[in-house]
């Protein structure tokens, strides 16, 4: 039963999202992270048993949440890398945090045990580089004496879409790394030198669950829910940690929100001896003139009812929510950002 409830509110990546909104008027439609895709879905069934309202999402990437809200083709579009306040500005956008948590590196390694192997930041870009290709390779086997190691090769899985995803783990890679920063770089959708694709969390980890001897990154609820082998990882502080809510907590402690340009905070290799080296934000992105103030206000009851009543869901899947001082200045800029087609405020 509650997997039927949990697929008549979320319909992802066909064009039946957007036809259910022909009988389901009061729903709102959002697209893009597949970073935030199991708590979004887990907070609209939350929603819709309060509201009677659903929501239509499509768990297609940030890439392609971005150009779709940019299209007006959704209510709202979902993206793991902030947009640029220009950028904003000029699509007639306004942006805002609504979900915080980590992603992991994930391999598939016979005999070895999630949370076993140790990795840093340089190792980890090299191997996505292609320079380091086998798993018994010295610098793997230094960080990780006593683990037995396969003289197999790595196959590298990384995302085929452009994915916010993406944009925080080559993030940290390039913060890591010079190589890496010079030859690929971080953003949303990279040329990759080495590896097979995967669409979505979802794909990747499909892809490293299929394939002996590869290597993937992912949201920290998809290696979870699939049971994958996550990587320990080296952060800033030099101390190797395993990924929860507590690290992804610490890492978010120095953002800054309210002097952020449109709330853009990128949270990768933070400072402090217990933060998660690839921690994340989600965004919500909407059109500042609302032309349709009623479904515009749809959109930001939804968000409001995930900040007052989804931090339990959201700690339970291991995001962090946002706290209640960065709500209220998030309602603040929905009273002063968005109106409708009369000037008038939506919120």
């Amino acid at each position: 039963m509650r997997m039927k409830q949990l697929l008549a509110t979320i319909i992802i990546g066909t064009t039946a999202a957007f036809a259910s909104t022909a009988t389901l008027a009061a729903d709102i439609t959002g697209a893009g992270s597949t970073f935030a895709y199991p708590i979004y879905s887990k907070w609209a069934e939350m929603y819709k048993k309060t509201s009677g309202n659903g929501l239509n999402y499509q768990s297609i990437g940030s890439g392609a949440g971005i150009k779709q809200i940019k299209a007006k083709t959704v209510d709202f579009g979902a993206s793991d890398m902030p947009l640029p306040v220009e950028e904003l500005n000029e699509a007639g956008l306004m942006q805002f945090p609504t979900i915080m948590g980590g992603v992991v590196a994930i391999v598939n390694l016979d005999g070895v045990a999630p949370g076993q192997l140790k990795l840093t930041g340089p190792v980890l870009a090299d191997i996505y580089l292609g320079k380091i290709t086998k798993w018994n390779d010295k610098e793997i086997a230094a960080l990780n004496p006593g683990v037995k190691l396969p003289a197999e090769d790595i196959t590298v899985v990384h995302r085929a879409d452009g994915s916010g995803t993406s944009f925080l783990f080559t993030s940290f890679l390039s913060q890591t790394n010079a190589d890496f920063k010079s030859k690929i770089g971080a953003g949303t959708a990279v040329k990759w030198v080495v590896g097979v694709g995967g669409k979505g969390n979802d794909g990747v980890a499909a892809n490293v669950q299929r394939i002996k001897g590869s290597i993937g990154y992912v949201e920290w609820a998809y290696s979870k829910k699939n049971k994958l082998a996550h990587t320990q990882l080296k952060n800033h502080d030099g101390n190797f940690l395993q990924p929860d809510d507590d690290a992804f907590k610490a890492a978010a402690a120095n953002a800054d929100w309210a002097k952020a340009p449109g709330f853009g905070v990128v949270l990768t290799d933070q400072p402090g001896k217990a933060a998660w080296p690839i921690t994340g934000v989600t965004y919500a992105i909407v059109h500042k003139q609302q032309l349709d103030a009623a479904k515009g206000k749809d959109v930001l009851n939804f968000f409001n009812y995930a900040f007052k009543n989804g931090a339990a869901a959201a700690t339970e899947l291991d995001y962090v929510p946002m706290p209640e001082s960065v709500a209220k200045l998030i309602e603040t800029a929905w009273k002063n950002n968005l109106k409708d087609g009369a000037g008038k405020a939506v919120w």
